[in-house]
């Protein structure tokens, strides 16, 4: 235990070491007796619980623990990764492994399987969305103490022997891992005679060139303006955004800029690339889950009116993260500077260095933000993500939309319906009904759904400060009215907000059927957005009104 600790203490000062010797030293070197003292204070403090704890401890989770308390007081996008966090980041990145080709989600006694990728292992041998699996390759997934979604990944041909329960009965499966490959743009094609239709999933290390390949193809077919499909993407690698926007823009065109405390880290990002088309009408679609690169694309054409953005406002990501190599594999992502679109606009919509009484980052208001101006001297404003030049109020999620998706209750009533309606033979005529919706509002209370609102914090705080001043006889009643009250209006806002839930609905249900790619085919004749989006675009007095 003593050798451990003499090298556990090392680390820090070799930390300490390093920093004073660093080029930061000539800047920063007032910060630096207060660095050194709290280091050598967390060093002492290390060794010394280490040593005299009255239980065994484990240095490496207590360290673990400290590093990440530690960053969770600055920004959710600053984290540490151990060496499996570092693989994931390079898949994330790249779009490519070795695994089984599914989206999962890591519970606490399981992998469920999210979506199965049509043509890839898991979809071969059977699996479906909703999946519970509970053992691989005879190791029990509530067992295992690490990252369970590292058991599914392998080396190419090697066969994974696999335990799920599906709708209560549990069942094995052999899956045989292949490399994957994993699309930027998942889908593009011509939704008319005149107009192309692209979807953009993620700014991985394909983005660019796999747009690029998208609009010269619809273009050769006779696509006459584009509807680029940035919804729900979540970003990526910046260089990539600055690509797609060049197909759009002429080379030598800003960008982007990037503004830091470290000067290195200031840059101007233009385009260096002849373009595919700089006339061809654009429509961006973006909602409140289009984020960081994706904000940067339709930031960017929107102040350089190049397109017509359609949509909700998108998420307010206006930070940007680098790497940093560390000792053993690992890395720290940590965010180095802000980014700005060409009018001089930073969306970031939430400060995280200060945050309210209960720590939350504190959302910029609407009264605080600033005016831009776009190349022909329209408005544009930060501090909220990028709103749209057409605002769609069904693309918006509200507080009960989020709560319900965060609570799992589409994709488990997505579940459900599949496997009571399996004789759907046309997906594209199918609809979700009232009557699903019915069922739907039935499914939730039957779940026992819960759904705390902002008001009902503020009552329970103040039935527990009357409590500490001897107050809550007399307002108990009221306060139960109060409640009952919100109880009725909860359930009325499921119903207020029913065109976005059912949109909902109907995607994770497509998906069961005609995975995504049918999904892409579906919303070209169905989804409101892309129908407001084709509108607009056939009718070029209207298209190009948004823009002057």
């Amino acid at each position: 235990m003593k050798k451990l600790l003499k090298q556990k203490v090392l680390i820090p000062v070799l930390a300490l070491t390093i920093l004073l010797t660093g080029s930061a030293f000539k800047s920063y070197n007032s910060d630096f007796f207060e660095i050194a003292k709290q280091i050598e204070i967390f060093t002492t403090l290390f060794k010394e619980l280490n040593m005299n704890y009255v239980d065994e401890t484990n240095p490496g989770e207590l360290m673990d623990n400290a590093i990440k308390n530690m960053l969770n007081e600055l920004d959710p996008y600053t984290k540490f990764y151990n060496e499996q966090d570092v693989e994931a980041a390079r898949i994330k990145r790249t779009g490519d492994y070795t695994g089984v080709g599914a989206q999962v989600r890591i519970l606490k006694d399981k992998l469920l399987i999210v979506e199965p990728y049509k043509g890839y292992p898991a979809d071969k041998a059977g699996l479906k969305a909703g999946d519970e699996i509970i053992e691989i390759d005879g190791q029990v997934v509530s067992d295992y103490k690490d990252d369970a979604g590292n058991l599914l990944k392998g080396i190419p041909n090697s066969e994974a022997q696999i335990t799920y329960v599906r709708q209560g009965k549990t069942a094995n499966t052999t899956v045989k891992r292949s490399e994957i490959e994993i699309n930027a743009v998942p889908h593009f094609s011509l939704i008319n005679e005149t107009t192309g239709y692209i979807v953009l999933g993620k700014f991985n290390e394909k983005a660019s060139q796999q747009t690029g390949y998208a609009l010269k193809d619809l273009k050769a077919q006779g696509a006459k303006n584009i509807i680029l499909d940035l919804r729900g993407n979540p970003g990526g690698l910046l260089r990539e955004a600055v690509n797609i926007v060049n197909l759009f823009v002429p080379k030598n065109q800003l960008v982007v800029t990037t503004k830091s405390k470290v000067k290195k880290y200031n840059r101007t990002y233009y385009t260096k690339k002849d373009p595919i088309d700089t006339e061809i009408p654009v429509i961006v679609l973006i909602n409140g889950s289009s984020a960081s690169a994706s904000e940067i694309v339709s930031g960017t054409l929107q102040d350089l009116d190049r397109a017509v953005i359609v949509g909700s406002r998108s998420f307010g990501k206006g930070l940007v993260q680098r790497p940093k190599k560390l000792t053993y594999g690992t890395q720290l992502k940590v965010t180095i500077s802000r980014y700005y679109t060409p009018s001089g606009r930073c969306i970031q919509a939430l400060d995280y260095w200060n945050k309210d009484e209960k720590g939350n980052a504190i959302r910029v208001k609407q009264k605080d933000y600033n005016v831009f101006k776009t190349k022909n001297g329209r408005k544009v404003f930060d501090g909220g993500g990028v709103f749209p030049d057409e605002a769609l109020d069904y693309s918006k999620n509200s507080a009960i939309t989020k709560a319900i998706l965060s609570n799992q209750s589409v994709f488990d009533y997505a579940t459900k319906y599949y496997y009571e309606h399996q004789n759907i033979k046309d997906i594209n005529n199918w609809e979700f009904t009232n009557s699903d919706f019915n069922d739907f509002k039935n499914f939730l209370k039957a779940s026992n759904f819960s759904f705390e609102t902002d008001t009902e914090k503020s009552l329970n705080k103040a039935l527990e400060i009357a409590k500490s001043e001897n107050l809550d006889d007399d307002i108990k009643r009221d306060y139960n009215t109060l409640i009952q009250n919100l109880g009725q209006a909860k359930l009325k806002a499921v119903d207020d907000n029913k065109s976005q839930l059912m949109s909902l609905l109907s995607d994770e249900i497509i998906k069961r059927y005609v995975y995504r790619e049918g999904l892409y085919e579906y919303y070209k004749l169905h989804n409101k957005e892309i129908k407001k989006a084709t509108e607009i675009l056939a009718n070029p007095i209207k298209y190009n009104s948004y823009l002057n």
